[in-house]
């Protein structure tokens, strides 16, 4: 196993230690949409927002990594549905979140600041996360933390995370402005590891312990329907099955900082 991790390393480093490199800072804005089981079929009427900053290591012009962080919303509501169930369940959440990644880049194009050949590329990303969340919603003109009221029956110290890791993937496309200035375009999915970033996963709780548990407010917040005898204790309330998942659309600017490549010079011609 060692044999093949050093052979690995001896064939990718030079990748890492040729062409171009520099520091790059900046950020972006963007809306986020937010998939999972108050969403099921990507209905995208209910937008939030992103915003983020990021600081990118070129390695060279194919190579680079970006670390960020970033800060949003996301939000959806079962009467946007056309879902039967969905929409007599009634639920619906609203999240902020914070978001700290690390992603490394690869460049379709060769990439070179200052370059009047090289300016612009398509490139693909992939990396690792870790993100805050906590889902909310109203009642009755009130505003509620979802999770403190152990709404799929969850007891005392056995609630679920509000920091959860996500897988990030996704593509984008970026272009100088000049030889300090570029603007980059992406799309940003994150896959997390949980499924209760909506605070919707699991089944029905049996209602008379969770009032006695929890209150009668979170026997309201469980069960939103407004069709009587539509809910029955152990009946699916959510799909376990499936995390959720976060997608963003931004654009930003970055600032370059590091030195440009001297351009080759040319053979003569005999």
């Amino acid at each position: 196993m060692l044999r093949r991790f050093l052979t690995i390393l001896i064939l990718v480093l030079p990748l890492f230690l040729q062409g171009q490199k520099g520091l790059e800072v900046g950020g972006d804005i963007g809306i986020a949409y937010y998939f999972g089981d108050l969403n099921t079929n990507y209905n995208l009427s209910q937008p939030g927002f992103a915003l983020s900053l990021k600081a990118r290591q070129n390695f060279n012009e194919r190579l680079s990594f970006t670390g960020a962080f970033q800060m949003g919303q996301v939000k959806a509501s079962d009467s946007k549905s056309n879902n039967f169930f969905q929409r007599t369940r009634n639920l619906d959440f609203q999240s902020n979140f914070y978001d700290i990644s690390g992603v490394f880049e690869f460049n379709f194009f060769p990439y070179l600041h200052g370059s009047q050949d090289y300016f612009y590329t398509p490139y693909l990303f992939a990396g690792f996360s870790v993100m805050k969340f906590n889902p909310t919603t109203e009642l009755n003109g009130d505003k509620y933390n979802l999770r403190d009221f152990g709404t799929e029956g969850q007891f005392f110290a056995n609630e679920y995370y509000l920091v959860s890791a996500a897988w990030v993937y996704g593509f984008g496309f970026k272009w100088d402005i000049n030889k300090d200035w570029s603007i980059n375009a992406q799309i940003t999915g994150r896959k997390l590891f949980t499924d209760y970033i909506d605070d919707v996963s699991g089944n029905y709780p049996d209602f008379p312990s969770l009032e006695n548990l929890r209150g009668p407010v979170a026997v309201e917040l469980s069960d939103r329907s407004e069709l009587a005898d539509f809910v029955q204790p152990g009946m699916q309330r959510g799909n376990g099955k499936n995390n959720d998942v976060v997608y963003i659309l931004s654009i930003g600017i970055m600032r370059y900082f590091g030195q440009l490549q001297c351009p080759k010079i040319s053979k003569p011609i005999h």
